[in-house]
C-alpha cells in the first residue's frame, strides 16, 4: 500500500499510553520492522515530544493517517481472518500484532524521510489506529487518562472533561463530524457486553458499559445534537478497609466504626440499601461490601449494563452468576413490551430460582423494586442502590416507585413491603464545591435500621448513624431489629455507646472544605 501525504487536521488527539492487549497489559512496539520505499515523508505536524510533557498534555495525531493505517491493517486482517478457524482471543493478538507492524512501517518511512518520528507519537498514533479499528475511534483517548473522572460530549466538537480533584478543561472534537460520533456510539453499542444494545431511529438511547468498566449514556435525534456523557469508574475494586483510609488515592468515605458496623452487617446477611446522588458514589460503596461476601458463595447479580464485576474481581467470586438487562427491538407484543426484552423485574423470579441466598441489583429505577423487595423478604444479605436527594426522602423514593408497578400497589402495601424487606438504609451524600475552588467530597453520613412500620402506618427506623459536625456518619444510636443478629457473628453494638455519649466518630482524616476555610459553616 501508498501512503500519500495528506492535509493536517489539528483537532485530533490521543494519549501517549500505549494499547491494551486483551490480557490487559500494555503493548509496547517493538524496533521499527523495514518498510517499503514508497512511503511518504511525514506530515509537518509530527515533530519530537518534549523530554517532560506537561500533565494530561495530549499528542496531537492527524486523523486522516489515522484512517489511511486502518483501512490498511484493517485489509490486512481480512486477509489473515480468509479461510481460518480463530478463537476471539486469537484474532485480538493478530489485530495488535498486525497494528504494530502497519504503524512501525509507516515510522520507519518517516525516519527515512529525514524527519524522526519521536517514540510517544509512534505509541500514541498505535493507539490511535487500533482504537479506530475496533470501533472506538477517539473515545479512547478519554478511556486511557487516568486523570479523567467524567465527560460530557456535547456534539462531535464540545467535549467537557472533568478531572480528579474538580478540575475542568476542554478536550479536542472526538469526531469529524456529528454523524461520525454516531457511528463511533454505534460501533461501541455493537460491541457492547453479552447483550445485544442499539442506537438506532428506534432506539435514540443509550446505556452500557466500555471495556474499561466506564459508564456510556448517549442520545441523538430526540436532542439538538448527538450528546454522551462517559463516567470513568477509577475504582473498580474496592474494599471497606480502603474506604476507611487505607488507600491514600480515594476519599474517606468511612470511619473504622462504620466500618465495623458494615462488615458485620454483610456477614449477619442483613438486607441494605444503598442510596444517593448521581454520582455520589453508591456503586463504589456497594462494591465493596460486595467484596466482603465469601469468594466461593454463590450469590446472583443483576444489572442494566454491567459495571459491578470487574474481571479481577469476578476471578475471586468464582461463584457468581451474572445477569444482564436486554433491550427489546421490533415489534411490540400484546403487553406493550418491545419484542425479546427482558428486564431487571424479569430476571429477579429466576433468580430465585438459582438456590442463592443473596441478589443484589445494581440499581432500582422502576418497577422491578417491587420484585426486588419481594425477594429481599424470602432472602438474606441481598443488596441494591436506589437515587434518592436526602436521607429522608429515602421512603418516599421507594414508595415512588412501587406505585409504578401496576394498580395493584399501593401506597400503605408498598411501606409494609419496604418495612418487612429492608434491614438497613446507608445513605452516601456528594458536596460539590468545584465552582469554588474545591472538590467533591464523597461519604457516607446515615445508616437508617429500618424497624417495621409505625401505628401511622410509616417506614419506621432508627438512625444508628447520623451526621456529626462535619457532616459525616457518627454513631447516634444502637440497632434494635438487628442487634441479635449481629451478636451470633460477634458483633456487640454495644461498643458503640461511648461514641454515642460522646458524640464523636473515629474519622481518620480531617475534612477541609472550601466552605469551612472561608467561614461560611
Amino acid at each position: 500500500m501508498r501512503f500519500e501525504p495528506v492535509a493536517h487536521d489539528p483537532r485530533g488527539a490521543t494519549s501517549t499510553v500505549p494499547p491494551l492487549l486483551p490480557n490487559g497489559r500494555h503493548h509496547h512496539p517493538e524496533p521499527a520492522h523495514p518498510a517499503p520505499a514508497n512511503h511518504p515523508a511525514p506530515p509537518e505536524h509530527i515533530t519530537p515530544a518534549p523530554t517532560a510533557p506537561e500533565p494530561h498534555s495530549r499528542r496531537r495525531v492527524d486523523f486522516a493517517i489515522v484512517r489511511e493505517l486502518r483501512r490498511e491493517l484493517s485489509e490486512r486482517l481480512t486477509r489473515w481472518q480468509r479461510g481460518r478457524d480463530y478463537t476471539p482471543g486469537e484474532e485480538d493478538l493478530e489485530r495488535t500484532r498486525l497494528a504494530v507492524e502497519v504503524v512501525a512501517a509507516y515510522a520507519d518511512a518517516v525516519r527515512r524521510a529525514g524527519t524522526p518520528l519521536h517514540a510517544a507519537d509512534e505509541r500514541a498514533l498505535l493507539d490511535q489506529v487500533t482504537a479506530e479499528l475496533v470501533g472506538l475511534g477517539r473515545l479512547q483517548s478519554l478511556l486511557i487518562d487516568e486523570s479523567i473522572e467524567e465527560v460530557h460530549i456535547l456534539g462531535c466538537d464540545q467535549v467537557r472533561i472533568t478531572r480528579h480533584g474538580g478540575g475542568v478543561d476542554w478536550g479536542d472534537p472526538i469526531a469529524d463530524s456529528d454523524e461520525e460520533m454516531v457511528d463511533i456510539l454505534q460501533a461501541a453499542a455493537r460491541r457492547a457486553g453479552s447483550t445485544e444494545r442499539s442506537l438506532s431511529t428506534s432506539k435514540p438511547t443509550l446505556d452500557l458499559q466500555l471495556p474499561d468498566g466506564s459508564r456510556l449514556a448517549a442520545v441523538f435525534l430526540v436532542s439538538h445534537r448527538p450528546y454522551a456523557v462517559i463516567r470513568r469508574h477509577n475504582t473498580l475494586d474496592v474494599t471497606l478497609d480502603e474506604l476507611a483510609g487505607a488507600r491514600a488515592d480515594l476519599d474517606e468515605m468511612v470511619d473504622p466504626l462504620v466500618r465495623d458496623f458494615l462488615r458485620a452487617a454483610m456477614r449477619a446477611g442483613l438486607n441494605i440499601m444503598v442510596a444517593g446522588l448521581a454520582g455520589a458514589g453508591k456503586t463504589t460503596v456497594i462494591r465493596a461490601l460486595m467484596n466482603e461476601i465469601p469468594a466461593d458463595e454463590p450469590y446472583v447479580l443483576l444489572e442494566e449494563s454491567r459495571e459491578l464485576l470487574p474481571a479481577r474481581r469476578q476471578l475471586k467470586h468464582r461463584a457468581v452468576m451474572s445477569f444482564e438487562a436486554r433491550e427489546g427491538h421490533g415489534e411490540r407484543g400484546f403487553d406493550g413490551r418491545p419484542a425479546g426484552e427482558v428486564t431487571i423485574a424479569d430476571l429477579i423470579p429466576v433468580s430465585l430460582r438459582m438456590g442463592v441466598l443473596r441478589i443484589i441489583v445494581g440499581e432500582v429505577r422502576s418497577r422491578e423494586i417491587v420484585p426486588m423487595l419481594q425477594a429481599m423478604t424470602t432472602s438474606r444479605g441481598s443488596m441494591c442502590t436506589i437515587h434518592a436527594r436526602t436521607p429522608g426522602g429515602v421512603s418516599e423514593r421507594i414508595i415512588e416507585l412501587a406505585l409504578s408497578h401496576g394498580r395493584e400497589m399501593t401506597v400503605d402495601q408498598a411501606r409494609r413491603m419496604a418495612g418487612n424487606a429492608l434491614d438497613l438504609i446507608v445513605y452516601v451524600t456528594v458536596e460539590d464545591e468545584t465552582a469554588i475552588g474545591g472538590r467533591k467530597h464523597r461519604f457516607v453520613s446515615h445508616i437508617e435500621e429500618v424497624i417495621g412500620v409505625s401505628e401511622h402506618n410509616r417506614i419506621a427506623t432508627t438512625t444508628v448513624f447520623g451526621p456529626g459536625a462535619d457532616g459525616r456518619a457518627i454513631p447516634r444510636h444502637l440497632p434494635e431489629r438487628v442487634r441479635d443478629q449481629l451478636l451470633r457473628i460477634g458483633y456487640d453494638a454495644r461498643m458503640l455507646t461511648r461514641y454515642i455519649e460522646a458524640g464523636v466518630g473515629a474519622w481518620r482524616r480531617p475534612r477541609h472544605t472550601q466552605l469551612r476555610q472561608r467561614g461560611g459553616l
